[in-house]
């Protein structure tokens, strides 16, 4: 299925490659470099690409782009997933998915990308599996293996690779029996003008932290399973059980992992926590313009909106910009031409406001359309979708484990047009 992969780094050199079936030559990855010049944003490539011999599939994670190589027609969603399971590894192992990290850790990287794909099919990609067979690297480990000539590499299968729960190794014991669960959810929206929504969506994910003894059966059940419109799930789920009884039933891998994503696209369900009033012009005569924003809370559901960001990429003509900040911090970056405008907390009593004037090139026609703005925030214990978990219970094991639910709602692609 895969035949190769390449790493390529955000100035698009290549600095890991691993081929499984056959070399493929680097020369394939020119088609890619041409894509992402064309592409505004490293985020814009097109993720499947046709050349005339391969299919090249990427994903960009960390500053980085994991690209593919395929001969024969595959399901792209198929590859895309096994890609982020090999970022993810490689997050969970070194604790960063970055150039420095992988390269710092070069060979576990490919004693990792070995034992994950078996000639160009995915075989063990869990991450608790894998460190049976790979131990992630410590000072000590590495000090013993460079004194004894040994590796990371274990000498026995792991035990849940031949069970039919790969997905968890046996004998598992805690001292402290844990599950706790982590519901995020990432609003993507496009507000105009006026502040109607044009377009709303929220994506969630359920992301767990299990580690509990022995081998329990867990059941998660949610308050209002039905606002959910997509779901996938982590392996361990047992679908039949979702799609009768809307609960979620499985046996948990051992650590972390995730437990499910989700998609809510009813318009209406999705509430947009904050407003904006904005007034951005561009004068006809003279070589200025004029900003003024200010943000509230809207349906916040009284919970604090923190890490408020407003950025905004300005026409190439605005030479500086001259603001007051009621709250926060402002810089205008005059390479990028972005202004971004740090806010922080939100005050429901006293609203942030930003306003002054913005000094343009003379002799330069007015811009002809206004610059979006781009929303950050973060909002703790709130799902913005309304979904809440119900209760959790556990079967199979006796003891009884401390369990957790953290909600947290945060701007994914949030817009507003001026």
């Amino acid at each position: 299925m895969i035949h190769s992969l390449f790493l390529i780094n955000h100035s698009g050199d290549i600095f890991l490659e691993k081929h499984w079936k056959s070399v493929v030559s680097r020369s394939v990855c020119d088609y890619f470099f041409e894509a992402k010049e064309k592409a505004v944003d490293p985020e814009n490539v097109a993720p499947v690409l046709q050349t005339p011999h391969h299919y090249l599939i990427s994903i960009y994670r960390g500053k980085l782009f994991f690209l593919s190589v395929v001969q024969n027609e595959v399901p792209p969603l198929f590859v895309i997933e096994f890609l982020h399971r090999v970022a993810d590894t490689i997050q969970d192992y070194f604790g960063d998915c970055s150039e420095a990290a992988i390269n710092d850790n070069v060979v576990t990287v490919y004693e990792l990308l070995e034992e994950m794909l078996d000639n160009g099919f995915p075989l063990a990609t869990e991450s608790n599996v894998l460190k049976e067979m790979i131990r992630p690297p410590t000072i000590l480990r590495s000090v013993v293996n460079t004194l004894t000539g040994g590796s990371n590499v274990g000498e026995t299968l792991p035990t849940g690779q031949l069970s039919n729960i790969p997905w968890r190794r046996s004998g598992v014991k805690y001292t402290n029996n844990e599950a706790y669960f982590d519901v995020v959810e990432e609003i993507d929206a496009i507000l105009d003008k006026s502040g109607t929504t044009v377009c709303a969506e929220i994506q969630g994910v359920i992301e767990a932290c299990v580690r509990l003894s022995g081998m329990p059966d867990l059941t998660l059940s949610f308050m209002n399973p039905r606002i959910l419109d997509d779901v996938s799930f982590h392996p361990c789920v047992r679908f039949k059980r979702w799609e009768s009884e809307r609960v979620l039933s499985f046996i948990p891998p051992d650590g972390n992992f995730i437990l499910m994503n989700y998609h809510v696209s009813s318009q209406n369900l999705v509430a947009i926590p904050v407003y904006v009033k904005q007034n951005i012009n561009f004068f006809e005569t003279g070589p200025c313009g004029r900003l003024d924003i200010t943000i509230g809370p809207k349906q916040t559901m009284g919970k604090t909106v923190e890490d408020l960001k407003v950025t905004i990429c300005m026409p190439k003509s605005v030479l500086s910009a001259n603001l007051t900040a009621t709250q926060g911090n402002y810089t205008y970056d005059l390479a990028t031409k972005v202004l971004v405008w740090d806010i922080g907390k939100l005050n429901p009593q006293k609203l942030p406001n930003l306003r002054g004037t913005l000094t343009t090139q003379s002799g330069v026609p007015k811009p002809e359309d206004n610059p979006s703005i781009q929303i950050g925030l973060k909002i703790q214990q709130l799902a913005i979708s309304g979904l809440k978990v119900n209760r959790l219970d556990m079967y199979g094991e006796k003891y009884k484990p401390f369990k957790g639910v953290k909600y947290l709602t945060k701007a994914g692609k949030f817009q507003v047009r001026t």
